[in-house]
C-alpha cells in the first residue's frame, strides 16, 4: 500500500508499479494452467492424461498456496483436480475429488460469483458423481443447488447446461434433461475456453440424440 507521504518520485513510481506487475505475472500463470488443462483434456490420449493432470495439479496447488486469498488459483486447482479425479479410480479418485471440492468451496468464500459460475458447475458435477456417505460426499440435492447457482450466473453456458442435463438424465427427469442439452448445443463457447466448450457441445449433441 502506498504510504501517506512518498519518499521521492522514483520510490513512488516503484510502489505504483509493483502491484501492477505482480497482477500481470499472476494472470499469466493462470492462463498457462488453463491452456495446458485444455490441451490435456481435449487432445491427449486417455492413457496419458492421468500423469499430465497430476503434474498440473501439483503446479496449481503451488500457485494457490503462493497466492493465498485469491479465488482464481483455487478455482483452477479445483477444476484440474476434478479432471484428475475422472482419470483415477478407487480411493485415489475420491481423494482428488475431495481436494477439488475443498479448493472450490474456499474459492466461493472469496468470490461469491465463483469465477463467473465455473466453481459452481464443477462442484455440481463433483457432488453428482462422488459416492455418497459414509464413503464419499456425493449428494444429489447439493449437486442441484450448485447447478442452479451456476445457471443464475451464466444461464447460456455450454458447460453448466451440459453437466446439468447429465444430472437430470440420471435423476430420470428426461424432458428437463433434453431442454438443457439443447441449451448446451445452442450455447456460445467462451473465448478463453473454446476447445473444452466445443468438446462439451459435441457431448451435448450426443446426449440429445440419446434422450
Amino acid at each position: 500500500m502506498l504510504r501517506r507521504q512518498l519518499i521521492g518520485a522514483a520510490l513512488g513510481a516503484g510502489l505504483l508499479l509493483a502491484p501492477f506487475t505482480g497482477a500481470l505475472a499472476w494472470e499469466g500463470e493462470i492462463e498457462a494452467l488453463k491452456q495446458r488443462w485444455e490441451q490435456i483434456t481435449t487432445q491427449q490420449a486417455e492413457g496419458e492424461r492421468r500423469r499430465a493432470l497430476q503434474s498440473l495439479a501439483n503446479e496449481a496447488e503451488q500457485l494457490a498456496e503462493a497466492n493465498a486469498g485469491e479465488a482464481q488459483p483455487l478455482i483452477w486447482l479445483g477444476i484440474i483436480e476434478a479432471s484428475h479425479a475422472r482419470e483415477r479410480s478407487g480411493l485415489g479418485a475420491l481423494g482428488s475429488a475431495r481436494s477439488a471440492r475443498d479448493a472450490l468451496e474456499r474459492a466461493i468464500e472469496l468470490d461469491p460469483q465463483g469465477g463467473n459460475g465455473s466453481a459452481y458447475v464443477t462442484l455440481g458435477a463433483l457432488y453428482d458423481r462422488a459416492p455418497g456417505r459414509p464413503v464419499g460426499f456425493g449428494n444429489s440435492d447439493t449437486a442441484e443447488q450448485m447447478f442452479q447457482r451456476a445457471l443464475e450466473i451464466r444461464p447460456d453456458g455450454i458447460d453448466v447446461n451440459y453437466y446439468y442435463a447429465t444430472f437430470l438424465e440420471d435423476e430420470g427427469r428426461q424432458q428437463e434433461a433434453r431442454e438443457h442439452a439443447q441449451r448446451a448445443v445452442d450455447g456460445m463457447a467462451r473465448e478463453d475456453r473454446q476447445a473444452s466448450d466445443e468438446a462439451l457441445r459435441e457431448e451435448a449433441r450426443a446426449l440429445l440424440s440419446r434422450l
